[in-house]
C-alpha cells in the first residue's frame, strides 16, 4: 500500500499546501491551515465502488450545442416561505446547506419539512447529535405526522450512504455536517479534512442517485458556517437562519442559490407547534406605534424577488465626544458616514458634532442602496425633531454630488406600498409613474436632488 500524503487546507478559502505555515498565502488568514490525509485517486474509487455509487460511464467530450437543456425538476414541499428562498421547490439532487446559531430552528425546520412531503418524496433524517427518542420527541411536540418518517443515528458517512442505498430515500437530511466522519481519514469528526471530504461523498451521492440533500452547518462566533469555506462552494445552495434574541420571528435568507434568486427571503414565526409562515412580512417590519414620530421613515426594500416594507429608525443627539459616534445596525456604516457628508454638503444640514444612531427595525439587514434616501430623511427628521407626514414611504440611491438616482422595480415598491395603504411615496424621478399609469390614489412625488426631496418632506 502506498504511504498516505499529508497535505494542509485553509479553513478559509480552502487552498491547499503542502507543509504547515503560519499564514495562508491566498487568503491573508493565520493559523487557519490543518493536516488532511490524502487519498490517492484509485483508494478514492475502490471507496466509491463499495458504497455502490460510482458512475459507471466514462466522461466524453460532447459539442454543447447539439445538448438539449434540461429543466431541472422541482416539487413543491408545501412550505410557502421555505418554497420561495429555494427559488420554487426542492430540485433533485440538489445539496443544500443551512447555517444558523443553535437552538434557531434549523432541525425544527427540516424535521417540519420532511413531515410536508410525506408520502410525496420519502426522506430519511440522520442525526449525528441527537437520539432517535429525541427527534421523535419533537416531532410529537409539534403535531407532525411521524408515519412516513424515517430516522437513523449514524455519523460515519459510509455507513449512512450504505443505508441510503437500501432505503433509497428521495429526500436525505444529515444533521449536522460538522458531526459525520470517514474512515478514510485519520482525522477527528469536525476537523477541516473530515467535514471536507464527508461533504463531497455526500454531494457524489446526490448527483449520481438525483436525492436532494439538506446539510444542517454550525455557525462559528463571526456567523459563517464552521468549517472549511471550500463546503459552500461544493453545495448548490447556502441558506442561512437568522433571529434576534428574544424575538420569536425567523428569517431564512439564500447567501448562494444555483436554482433561484440569492439573497431572497423568508419569514417564520417560532410557537409552540414549530416554525409558522409570514406571509405578510411587511406588517412585522413597521412599528405598531400609532402617528407620525421624528426620526422615523418608512421605505421599500426588495430582498430576491419580494417587495418589503421596512422602517428605519434614526436618533441624532449632542455629542460630548471629540470624535461623535456614527452607530448603523442593519445597514453599512461606511455607508452610513459617506450620506452624512452628502447631507452636510448639498442639504444644508451640519451633523458634524452630533451622535447618529441608525437602526432597521424587525432585525433585518439592508443591502441595496435604495435605503439611501429614507436614511437621510430619517436623520433630518431626528435633527429637526420634526415627523415625517404619515403615510409617506421612500426609496432612492443618493449619489455624492447629491443627486437621487433611480433603482430596479420602482413601479412594484410603489405597488407594495399603496397595497399598505400609504398615500405619498417620494421616489427618484425615474422611478415615478406617468400620469395614465398612476398607482391608486398615492401621491407619487419624482424627485432628481436631495434638496427637492427634502422640501417635499416638509
Amino acid at each position: 500500500m502506498a504511504k498516505a500524503k499529508t497535505a494542509y487546507v485553509c479553513s478559509d478559502c480552502g487552498a491547499e499546501y503542502p507543509k504547515w505555515q503560519g499564514q495562508c498565502d491566498a487568503c491573508g488568514a493565520w493559523n487557519t491551515l490543518s493536516a488532511f490525509v490524502v487519498q490517492p485517486a484509485k483508494e478514492a474509487a475502490n471507496a466509491s465502488r463499495r458504497t455502490g455509487y460510482a458512475g459507471a460511464e466514462a466522461a466524453k467530450v460532447q459539442p454543447l450545442a447539439g445538448i438539449a437543456g434540461e429543466v431541472e425538476q422541482r416539487h413543491l414541499i408545501r412550505i410557502g416561505e421555505l418554497d420561495r428562498v429555494l427559488g420554487g421547490g426542492l430540485v433533485e439532487g440538489s445539496v443544500v446547506l443551512v447555517g444558523g446559531d443553535p437552538g434557531i430552528g434549523k432541525s425544527t425546520l427540516l424535521l417540519q419539512t420532511l413531515a410536508a412531503l410525506g408520502e410525496r418524496l420519502p426522506g430519511l433524517y440522520v442525526s449525528g447529535e441527537e437520539s432517535l427518542a429525541q427527534i421523535a420527541a419533537r416531532g410529537h411536540r409539534l403535531g407532525l405526522e411521524l408515519a412516513p418518517l424515517r430516522a437513523l443515528a449514524e455519523t460515519c458517512v459510509e455507513r449512512i450512504l450504505e443505508h441510503a442505498q437500501r432505503e433509497k430515500p428521495r429526500v436525505l437530511v444529515i444533521d449536522s455536517i460538522q458531526t459525520i466522519w470517514t474512515e478514510a481519514l485519520p482525522a477527528a469528526p469536525g476537523s477541516v479534512s473530515q467535514v471536507r471530504e464527508s461533504a463531497a461523498r455526500l454531494v457524489r451521492f446526490a448527483k449520481q442517485t438525483g436525492t436532494s440533500v439538506f446539510l444542517v452547518g454550525h455557525v462559528t462566533k463571526e456567523g459563517g458556517i464552521a468549517g472549511p469555506r471550500v463546503l459552500e462552494h461544493m453545495v448548490d445552495a447556502v441558506l442561512y437562519f437568522e433571529g434576534e434574541t428574544g424575538s420569536r420571528f425567523r428569517v431564512l435568507r439564500a447567501f448562494k442559490n444555483r436554482f433561484g434568486a440569492v439573497n431572497e427571503l423568508g419569514v417564520f414565526a417560532m410557537g409552540d407547534k414549530g416554525l409558522r409562515e409570514v406571509p405578510n412580512p411587511s406588517a412585522i417590519f413597521l412599528s405598531a406605534q400609532q402617528g407620525a414620530t421624528p426620526g422615523s421613515a418608512v421605505m421599500v426594500t426588495r430582498e430576491g424577488t419580494r417587495p418589503l416594507l421596512v422602517e428605519v429608525q434614526a436618533l441624532v443627539d449632542q455629542s460630548n465626544l471629540g470624535n461623535p459616534r456614527r452607530v448603523a445596525l442593519g445597514l453599512e456604516q461606511n455607508r452610513l458616514a459617506m450620506l452624512l457628508a452628502v447631507l452636510h454638503r448639498h442639504g444644508g444640514a451640519a451633523v458634524f458634532d452630533q451622535d447618529v444612531f441608525v437602526n432597521v427595525v424587525g432585525g433585518i439587514r439592508v443591502q441595496e442602496t435604495a435605503a439611501d434616501l429614507p436614511v437621510l430623511l430619517a436623520v433630518l427628521s431626528s435633527f429637526r425633531d420634526r415627523a415625517l407626514p404619515e403615510k409617506t414611504v421612500a426609496f432612492g440611491e443618493v449619489g455624492l454630488s447629491g443627486e437621487v438616482r433611480p433603482v430596479p422595480n420602482g413601479e412594484e415598491r410603489l405597488k407594495e406600498a399603496a397595497h399598505h395603504g400609504f398615500r405619498r411615496a417620494i421616489v427618484p424621478q425615474a422611478n415615478a409613474p406617468k400620469k395614465s399609469a398612476r398607482i391608486g390614489d398615492m401621491e407619487v412625488i419624482g424627485v432628481e436632488r436631495l434638496r427637492e426631496a427634502i422640501d417635499a418632506a416638509g
